[in-house]
């Protein structure tokens, strides 16, 4: 994703299921759970995100794809972040905080998860807390 893209990324879309879905990658996911909560309370972003998320899956007949965990521990961390930065638009968090963005090994989902919890049921279908120590 890039600065040219980022306006087809919508919450109204997404709560649709209207999203370009061959291009709601990470960072596009990323880019709406900071929209959500830049428009709601936590609680509230959270609620209608995930339902948004559940709601897309379902609709594209792959409902397992939707974790839990994952989609919490992101906007946490979200959040968290967002009250840290110097400018508030969305290219200042996206520069500040560049490991929300990495993939694979570099995850900063396995600085504080093992892949044998993210990978169980329990841990797609509801929120668990980490089960490592962030370094």
């Amino acid at each position: 994703m890039n600065a040219a893209t980022i306006p087809q990324f919508t919450i109204d879309a997404l709560e649709a299921g209207t999203i370009d879905v061959e291009d709601f990658d990470h960072e596009a996911h990323v880019y709406i759970a900071w929209l959500y909560l830049e428009q709601y309370p936590l609680h509230e972003a959270t609620a209608r995100f995930t339902a948004a998320l559940r709601h897309l899956t379902a609709q594209l007949g792959i409902p397992g794809k939707y974790h839990e965990t994952i989609s919490w521990f992101f906007m946490l961390l979200i959040e968290e972040r967002r009250f840290g930065l110097t400018a508030g638009d969305w290219f200042s968090f996206h520069r500040e905080h560049a490991d929300l963005f990495a993939s694979g090994a570099d995850s900063i989902l396995c600085r504080y998860y093992s892949s044998e919890l993210l990978s169980s049921d329990r841990a797609r279908t509801s929120f668990v807390l980490p089960d490592k120590l962030a370094n």
